[in-house]
């Protein structure tokens, strides 16, 4: 069933559009990652433009975090404190994010832009998870047990310390400031929730326990993800709803069959599988950048031909 796309002007299956969103919503309730890094070079690929990919993608990424963490909340898994320091960073972070996303628009390089964010970022991200997850399962055959995961480095021995309860931890608002503010920039620029890189922070860097880190994760990507939108609204009107709707519909969906079944498969494997689609994705946009494009110049707005 073929529907009309008004902002972004294509005509798009539905059904293909629905399924989008469901996988991606299935990866939020497995991994705490809002999908974004994902939907938005997918939405790339059946031809959305990319200045609406990144701003209607973000906004699948706020329907598809809410049901993630509602269903973290049941199960008493978010550190809210830490999450609303994540969340003053990414604010600021999203803000400097549409500012520079507003000035490439301008000049017309917006399209380079993204795409290029895309590969360095999915291509550096899939091999380090690939990576991990690969010592993982190589440790769990041989039955080695797994090196530190967190140490004291200096990132605690900064000042403005506060006690987060539900982590365990006792460290400076300083580093999860600054990791929300990445993730912010990020989302402004590329339509991602952030988490591909915030949960390994939060683990690694900021030492807070697996279990809690999901759902902080989420609560975080919610709310930069939902303001993000709104500005891309505002100032670029870049938004599409209808395109939003059906991706919406499709992460809802995904995201509670994810929640259910990460607790029922292996975390290594998953980890390998989501690390391969992210380096294939990583590739399918590096190879598109390189080929000649069937049209070599473009009417779109925004979009440098």
């Amino acid at each position: 069933m073929q529907i009309y796309l008004p902002i972004a002007e294509v005509s798009v299956n539905a059904f293909l559009l629905l399924g989008l969103g469901g996988i991606v919503g299935l990866l939020s309730g497995l991994f705490g990652v809002g999908g974004g890094f994902l939907i938005t070079p997918l939405l790339f690929f059946i031809g959305i433009p990319p200045t609406v990919a990144v701003a209607t993608g973000a906004n699948q990424v706020v329907a598809s975090s809410v049901s993630g963490v509602l269903a973290q909340f049941k199960r008493k898994a978010v550190d809210v404190p830490m999450g609303i320091v994540l969340l003053i960073g990414g604010l600021i972070g999203s803000a400097a994010g549409i500012w520079v996303f507003n000035i490439l628009t301008r000049l017309g390089q917006i399209d380079l832009a993204v795409q290029l964010s895309y590969v360095v970022f999915l291509g550096s991200i899939g091999l380090l998870m690939l990576q991990e997850s690969l010592r993982a399962m190589r440790r769990a055959k041989t039955g080695a047990k797994p090196g530190k995961r967190h140490q004291h480095l200096w990132v605690h021995k900064l000042p403005l310390k506060l006690k987060f309860r539900a982590s365990g931890l006792y460290i400076s608002v300083i580093p999860p400031a600054l990791v929300g503010m990445a993730v912010g920039v990020l989302a402004a620029i590329m339509g991602v929730g952030g988490g591909f890189i915030m949960v390994p922070a939060m683990i690694y860097l900021l030492g807070m326990p697996t279990k809690v880190v999901i759902g902080t994760s989420l609560f975080q990507i919610l709310f930069v993800s939902a303001f993000t939108t709104l500005m891309h609204a505002i100032t670029n009107q870049s938004v599409d709803v209808m395109l939003a709707l059906l991706l919406i519909v499709g992460g809802v969906i995904g995201a509670q069959i994810g929640s259910q079944l990460g607790g029922r498969l292996k975390a290594e494997q998953l980890r390998s599988l989501l690390a391969l689609l992210v380096l294939l994705v990583a590739l399918k946009l590096g190879f598109d950048l390189l080929i000649r494009p069937a049209e070599l110049y473009s009417l779109h707005p925004g979009r440098a031909g």
